[in-house]
């Protein structure tokens, strides 16, 4: 494995945590890591239900706290760790903030913008590429979100069964 390998897994182990907080949370299981000289500069999970906020997606947290922390909205050189595949909002803003790297886990087929649904990141009429490495725990990063799914809907069974039961 080459050294940019590990450091890839590295991080991407550090999003897998930020998003078990996501889940601790309620929220779906997805976190992001915003790597910027060997550094970390921004993370984030997915916060939209207890924030009300639909903008408030793992990635757009990382790049807020990145901004803060170099002082701009451009965030040239960094790279940006998430557990899963970017909707069009984040892969819009990663164009935006110029990070130089997007290091993905898992596909998204219903809203991913980096060559799922669309490719936002690989569009050429984009003002910025962003270089995109996917893949990267996969399989991890899959798992936990197979599984969350899989808990809220043995959860929603339990609660319908209850009412029908009148408990």
């Amino acid at each position: 494995m080459s050294e940019a390998e590990v450091t890839d897994q590295y991080w991407m182990r550090h999003a897998l945590t930020l998003a078990r907080i996501a889940w601790d949370e309620g929220e779906i299981p997805v976190g992001a890591v915003l790597v910027y000289e060997n550094r970390v500069i921004g993370e984030g999970w997915n916060r939209p239900i207890g924030h009300h906020d639909p903008t408030a997606h793992a990635e757009i947290m990382a790049l807020r706290q990145g901004g803060q922390a170099l002082q701009n909205y451009r965030l040239l050189n960094s790279t940006l760790y998430v557990t899963l595949e970017p909707c069009v909002m984040c892969a819009g803003a990663m164009v935006h903030s110029r990070i130089g790297r997007l290091v993905f886990g898992a596909r998204d087929a219903k809203t991913g913008a980096s060559g799922s649904l669309l490719d936002v990141l690989g569009h050429p009429g984009m003002n910025h590429m962003v270089d995109v490495t996917e893949g990267i725990l996969a399989e991890d990063c899959s798992s936990m979100l197979s599984d969350f799914f899989r808990a809220r809907r043995l959860e929603k069974k339990a609660l319908k069964e209850k009412a029908r039961k009148g408990g």
